[in-house]
């Protein structure tokens, strides 16, 4: 099963569900997302229960959530969807796929998030990950790329997921409590930073080292 969250700007996330009943940490990483969103089910040759559907929609209800579609080959899936009011439509597996090609072309790896990222929230990205606002403790953001935080990185951080050991971190106030580049940890000072300007975490000689960031603007 594929699920696409899109809100009014566009902003696509797609994401594989394979255990239906296992779907609370799958959304806690969403729950950041900014609404209205819509939602939509591409469900390949799955028979979903009303059950397991009905289990599913209660997470979508706790996302700000205007629509909510599915689309299947599966003629039972389609019948549970609409026992439930969901709209939901049977389409050939070929349909199917094409349009998840289409969504996976138009998908952005990029991601800019603005506002504080509280405690328990989780945010991951393909590419790049941009925070404007402050990362709070208890907060997990990740990324494939690098990780940039206009704010206080307060929470756990992790840059390249992917093993690229040149990604970084950086932040305005960098004093979290782990930070994390490929395959290499670190735990986050005892005591706060006296001081406040941007600093950026990279890789030396498989240590993770904290120096000030220094932008430069070329002309």
């Amino acid at each position: 099963m594929e699920i696409v969250l899109n809100n009014k700007n566009k902003y696509l996330e797609i994401f594989s569900l394979g255990d239906l009943d296992n779907v609370h940490e799958t959304f806690k990483q969403f729950s950041s997302m900014k609404g209205p969103l819509e939602a939509k089910i591409f469900a390949i040759n799955e028979s979903i229960s009303s059950h397991q559907l009905l289990k599913l929609k209660n997470h979508f209800d706790k996302l700000n959530i205007y629509s909510l579609c599915i689309y299947s080959n599966n003629r039972y899936t389609v019948l549970a969807g609409n026992s439930l009011r969901i709209d939901s439509t049977f389409v050939k597996e070929q349909e199917i796929r094409n349009q998840l090609l289409l969504v996976n072309s138009k998908k952005k790896d990029d991601i800019l998030h603005e506002g504080t990222v509280r405690s328990g929230d989780r945010i991951s990205s393909n590419g790049n990950l941009c925070i404007i606002g402050d990362v709070n403790p208890g907060a997990i953001v990740s990324a494939t790329k690098n990780i940039y935080v206009w704010g206080k990185l307060l929470g756990i951080a992790f840059a390249g997921q992917g093993g690229d050991k040149n990604a970084s971190i950086a932040s305005l106030y960098l004093n979290p409590l782990q930070l994390r580049i490929a395959d290499v940890i670190a735990i986050g000072p005892k005591d706060k930073p006296n001081h406040y300007y941007p600093e950026i975490a990279l890789i030396d000689k498989q240590t993770i080292i904290i120096k000030p960031h220094i932008i430069e603007i070329k002309n």
